[in-house]
């Protein structure tokens, strides 16, 4: 009897196959997915950005990260100091601040921020056109099959 427990309880502690997982901080997956998105967010944004990681998931070749960008120390940025808002491609009223979403994938060694947002006010992520790729790492259930928020 004791046998089958501790095989049950181990079958139920292994990690589910195919579940995403969230970078550790400092590691060298986490800080590639960051450059990624950097030039991103600084061409908007501006020069430098750091970020704070709200959500980071990965599986296989696929990652999203929601993310907020603010200047090296935590200052936050002045959205109407940026090069995106004196191009006029941000209105600071019409956006959630310097919140940023990416969808990744890898092409060979390097990861690659296929689609972005920046100050997103709608979940431009749940668009049905994304889940052939990433549903394995969207948030929520937007896709069929798509595992639940972890």
């Amino acid at each position: 009897m004791r046998k089958l427990a501790l095989a049950l309880a181990l079958t139920l502690a292994a990690p589910v196959a195919g579940a995403w997982t969230e970078p550790p901080r400092g590691s060298a997956l986490r800080a590639d997915l960051m450059d990624a998105a950097r030039p991103l967010a600084e061409r908007v944004l501006g020069a430098p950005v750091e970020f704070v990681v709200h959500d980071l998931r990965v599986e296989g070749d696929v990652a999203f990260a929601a993310l907020t960008a603010q200047r090296p120390g935590g200052a936050p940025i002045d959205l109407l100091a940026t090069p995106g808002y004196r191009r006029g491609e941000i209105d600071p009223e019409f956006m959630d601040g310097s919140t940023l979403q990416v969808l990744y994938q890898r092409s060979g060694r390097q990861w690659v921020a296929v689609d972005h947002a920046i100050g997103a006010t709608d979940v431009w992520y749940a668009d049905p056109a994304y889940c052939p790729i990433w549903a394995p790492v969207l948030p929520g259930n937007f896709c069929p099959g798509s595992p639940s928020m972890k």
